[in-house]
């Protein structure tokens, strides 16, 4: 019997009874440390990356997730980088990057993440020539193995975040499942974003069941109904975020980073979403 079921059987006026006064025992989970994808607040950060760094700390968050790959810091030198991230009391456990970095200047962009201390780097997403066949999909895999080899060197781990596209099919096959099974956990871990799986038809818990502990990262984002799946801010749409969390350990998630493509008041939008998280029970 899990936890639970033990307390839905006892009632909560029941269970709270009977459990000793400091026994966490049944207990439910929360994230510790809520993160942002920084692609969410783009446009302050072009303006100013210092104020930006010290206004998504005092909102809460502890992590932040870089985009765009080699370039993408803003003119600043990593160290610079991590200088703002320690002062604000921030990591970047991971950066966005694309296959130009990884067929280019590759060796830059993990001389950039180990000085920034990140430990992931991920695929935002894939050109349409590397996955518009199965043969494709296993060259770009074959790419991406050699990749993760060279960032072994560095205690590097790569992975590969999806959009709805993914889980369209080609040659009759899921786009995502083929470049999972071209790979292996080792080579390629996966940030899975929560709003492109529901939206692309997909299963969040059927693909942790499926590769257990190959998602160390999610990007947590809601969805309206469909068929539409207007992107939302965290809480206000109909994804069951406590049930998907809850399956944290079969997935292997370490990090949470709240992101909104396109929102009205970015800041507004992920102080929502923090907010909905840090009260969040699973």
């Amino acid at each position: 019997m899990d936890r639970r079921t033990f307390v839905g059987a006892l009632g909560a006026a029941g269970a709270a009874s009977l459990l000793p006064l400091g026994n966490d025992l049944f207990a439910l989970e929360k994230i510790e440390r809520i993160g942002v994808q920084l692609y969410t607040v783009r446009d302050r950060l072009k303006a100013s990356v210092e104020k930006t760094l010290a206004e998504v700390a005092g909102l809460g968050f502890k992590e932040v997730e870089f985009y765009g790959g080699t370039g993408g810091y803003f003119n600043r030198p990593p160290r610079a980088i991590r200088q703002l991230l320690d002062r604000n009391g921030l990591a970047s456990p991971a950066a966005h990057l694309g296959m130009k970095e990884i067929r280019g200047s590759w060796n830059r962009t993990l001389n950039e993440a180990a000085e920034i201390g990140q430990k992931w780097l991920v695929i935002a997403s894939l050109d349409d020539a590397d996955r518009s066949s199965i043969d494709a999909i296993k060259r770009t895999a074959d790419i991406i193995h050699k990749a993760a080899e060279d960032a072994k060197i560095y205690k590097i781990k790569v992975a590969y975040h999806n959009h709805e596209t993914e889980f369209r099919q080609v040659e009759g096959r899921r786009v995502f499942d083929v470049l999972l099974e071209a790979t292996s956990p080792e080579t390629l871990q996966v940030e899975m974003d929560i709003y492109w799986i529901t939206k692309g038809g997909g299963d969040p818990l059927e693909y942790f069941k499926k590769w257990p502990g190959r998602f160390p990262m999610v990007h947590v984002k809601d969805a309206g109904p469909p068929p539409g799946y207007e992107m939302r801010d965290v809480g206000k749409g109909t994804i069951k975020w406590a049930e998907l969390f809850a399956k944290h350990k079969e997935a292997g998630i370490k990090h949470y980073f709240v992101e909104h493509d396109d929102p009205p008041d970015p800041i507004a939008s992920i102080k929502a979403s923090y907010e909905y998280l840090r009260k969040l029970r699973f």
